[in-house]
């Protein structure tokens, strides 16, 4: 399976230790700023419909704002219940002055 990188902003627009949710081709994406690192999950919680980007991001872990699962953002690990399904996660690179993620190829 291919991947096609899509832009979603400019590098560096996303200041360390913020997020922000991203639509792209109908997928609601979480961009996470860790220590200069951006990492993209999903951002909706495996648990309940609910926006991860309304949470809170202390380091690598995002808590869900309804149940308060918590997720780490670069691997989609999920560190407490009750949410029991790990995020989808995406590559993310910096090209040309523009943040991008890998998405699977249509």
């Amino acid at each position: 399976m291919t991947q096609e990188f899509i832009a979603v902003g400019e590098a560096g627009e996303l200041p360390q230790g913020t997020m922000k949710r991203v639509d792209v081709r109908g997928r609601r994406i979480l961009l996470a700023n860790v220590g200069g690192r951006v990492c993209a999950v999903d951002d909706t919680c495996t648990h309940e419909d609910a926006s991860l980007s309304s949470g809170v991001l202390k380091g690598e872990l995002v808590k869900c704002p309804l149940h308060n699962s918590r997720f780490n953002v670069c691997t989609g690990q999920v560190l407490e219940d009750p949410a029991t399904e790990p995020l989808r996660t995406y590559p993310v690179r910096e090209e040309g002055g523009r943040l991008l993620i890998g998405l699977e190829s249509r």
